[in-house]
């Protein structure tokens, strides 16, 4: 039987909705998983740093691009012992710098994807989806990366439908 896991990183604390700053208990994109967390039978994941980036967004961000600058791979607070069960991986992160975190390229280079399918879902405050579909594609050699759904983090909690209509599409619902 197919199985599906939903590997996410999601950052709380302090962040940037369109123009403002504000602090939340729960990232934008753990919000849209748990959405989709109602709609599919699917395992999750939380990617998680062993040591996270700043609670205060401006710092944060300068964190996260000097790890991209460098293309580094933080350490993970944990792992999955293996992926080999899961056929379809949706991969949900926010856009940092025009792609994914750098901790979701821990993630994705410590597994084999060959044969498995992955759907990108990326929250953003306007830029989309970046570069991250092919780098995600450069990361997982042999794994179908199929086209990805771009969420504006500020309605996060209103992205259901859009959602729906995304994993109906690829055959998820």
């Amino acid at each position: 039987m197919a199985k599906t896991l939903i590997a996410f990183f999601s950052r709380a604390d302090e962040n940037y909705f369109g123009g403002a700053m504000r602090y939340v208990k729960v990232g934008n994109t753990e919000i849209v998983v748990n959405l989709m967390k109602e709609m599919i039978d699917a395992d999750t994941f939380k990617i998680e740093m062993a040591n996270p980036y700043s609670p205060v967004y401006m710092t944060c961000i300068e964190e996260a691009k000097k790890d991209l600058r460098s293309q580094a791979r933080p350490e993970l607070k944990s792992y999955l012992e293996s992926i080999d069960e899961y056929d379809t991986v949706i991969l949900a992160y926010p856009n940092y710098w025009g792609t994914f975190p750098m901790a979701v390229a821990t993630f994705l280079e410590r597994y084999d994807f060959t044969g498995k399918t992955i759907l990108p879902l990326c929250t953003n405050e306007g830029s989309g989806m970046g570069g991250s579909e092919s780098g995600i594609k450069k990361l997982t050699p042999g794994a179908t990366v199929v086209k990805g759904l771009p969420i504006t983090g500020s309605s996060a909690a209103s992205a259901g439908p859009s959602v729906e209509h995304w994993l109906k599409a690829n055959r998820l619902l």
